[in-house]
């Protein structure tokens, strides 16, 4: 657990210190959740599900600006050829760098989820944001959904890390892959903000903790493979 605390505090680290993926994920977040405002025109007759599907679209959005910088920078100074060099498990690697986009994309979500409560539903009507019964509900939804999609973005992270097109190929091998964890987040959520009560979406709520169970343990152990030669 040492050595994978270690690989993310020094991603998080050189990320937090250069300061240019976090202004950037919020100015992008910001423009994308404007031009959804005025392209749907929300009013206090909302839909639910559209608002949910919003807001993850820019989640992944914003996210994916992250994980395309999850190993350029080590691959440009040829850095993560060492870091395959030091004696802790490749896993290991992938864990704590999981485990540092997680913490980077949840980041900008914090900053996001205002911005879309007052774009998207400070007007709404038949919605009771009260402390236990939505908001706590959708901020684990978002940290599930945000591990599920996150696990599969560093993965593929590093597949793109020696392709020419690695900018366009990350969406490309992400998105089909991603497709049912949004799906079932953006249903828990809708249901959530519709006051259902926890029975109604509990099966959903189970399907996406297998999700992420799935992806994360699956990755690790494919990443060793992965990456066999990419410190070459």
């Amino acid at each position: 657990m040492r050595k994978i605390l270690l690989i993310f505090r020094k991603d998080f680290l050189v990320e937090w210190r250069s300061k240019q993926i976090f202004p950037t994920m919020f100015v992008f977040s910001l423009l994308l959740l404007l031009v959804f405002n005025v392209a749907f025109e929300f009013r206090s007759d909302i839909n639910f599900r559209t608002v949910s599907a919003v807001v993850w679209i820019t989640f992944i959005f914003s996210g994916l600006l992250a994980l395309g910088r999850s190993f350029s920078l080590e691959k440009e100074n040829n850095a993560f050829a060492f870091l395959l060099l030091t004696p802790v498990s490749r896993s290991y690697i992938y864990l704590g760098k999981l485990l540092s986009n997680v913490v980077m994309v949840l980041l900008s979500e914090l900053f996001i989820l205002p911005l879309f409560l007052l774009f998207f539903l400070f007007d709404a009507k038949g919605i009771s944001l009260s402390l236990t019964g939505a908001v706590l509900p959708f901020l684990g939804v978002v940290v599930l959904g945000t591990i599920g999609f996150v696990s599969l973005g560093t993965f593929f992270s590093s597949m793109a890390l020696n392709t020419k097109l690695r900018d366009m190929m990350l969406p490309l091998l992400v998105f089909p892959l991603i497709i049912p964890v949004v799906i079932t987040s953006v249903g828990i959520c809708s249901s959530i903000l519709e006051g259902k009560p926890l029975d109604y979406y509990s099966f959903s709520l189970q399907v996406l903790v297998s999700f992420d169970i799935i992806f994360v343990l699956l990755c690790s152990l494919l990443f060793e493979y992965l990456i066999e030669d990419s410190g070459d």
